[in-house]
């Protein structure tokens, strides 16, 4: 049992880097082993998520001590042995620093359910802004911990993320999906690319509940006019007169 969860999470810290999760030698990846005393597997300190091996992934204990392996720990191991301290329903943590999730995280703003992968964090994902430090003792760790509650994931303002999940795969999967939402609606909110209300106002119907935005592209109201303007073939002479004449074949 113990090799095949090594294997599990060696192949999810290649799939973390796959898409564009990896940060160098951060962002760690545990699983809990399943004798009940609170022990953990997890990516060493000082390799990347895609350089880990069965051989150097390291044993911690719920007090987030080196148990067994011979690499170092993350400093960040907290953010772990906590979670799993508290949720005897999770079996799996990622932490990772991807790009669009860390960016969106400095807007203070909501997730929303822009597309698909919003969708699955309808019930709202948490952010963690009591610090933007890393999460360095079981103080903090404890403090992620109650932000969490009782969701999946959580968005650690400016710094990254955190998923957590029944299984090693259920993680990976969850962190992928949540940068994925919040790169969908940073492109959703780029304010020269639309001429309607703000995100969070379209997205706020009766009840709180979420309604499709109608929303017309600027640049399709310039380039396009109305009727038969609009159509392809009329929106190519009038952008090649543009450029090159009036005088087309």
């Amino acid at each position: 049992m113990t090799d095949a969860l090594r294997e599990k999470l060696v192949q999810a810290g290649r799939v973390l880097v796959s898409e564009d999760q990896g940060d160098y030698v951060a962002g760690h990846v545990t699983v809990r082993l399943p004798d009940g005393d609170g022990r953990f597997l997890m990516k060493p300190a000082g390799i990347g998520l895609e350089e880990m091996t069965p051989d150097n992934i390291i044993t911690v204990d719920r007090e987030g001590e080196r148990v067994g392996g011979t690499m170092p720990r993350h400093n960040e191991v907290f953010i772990h042995c906590e979670i799993l301290r508290a949720r005897s329903d999770i079996a799996a943590v990622v932490h990772t620093h991807p790009p669009h999730a860390a960016a969106f995280s400095s807007l203070g703003r909501p997730l929303l359910p822009v597309g698909n992968d919003g969708a699955i964090f309808c019930a709202g994902v948490p952010v963690f802004s009591e610090t933007t430090d890393l999460i360095i003792d079981q103080a903090r760790g404890r403090a992620v911990t109650r932000c969490l509650g009782d969701h999946q994931a959580l968005i650690l303002r400016n710094h990254g993320i955190v998923t957590a999940g029944r299984s090693i795969e259920e993680a990976v999967w969850l962190a992928l999906k949540l940068e994925r939402a919040c790169r969908v609606q940073l492109m959703a909110e780029r304010p020269a690319e639309r001429s309607c209300s703000p995100t969070e106002r379209i997205w706020r119907g009766k009840a709180g509940a979420p309604i499709a935005p109608i929303c017309t592209p600027t640049s399709s109201i310039i380039s396009s006019g109305v009727g038969h303007a609009g159509t392809a073939d009329h929106r190519r002479r009038r952008l090649t007169s543009r450029v090159v004449g009036p005088h087309l074949p």
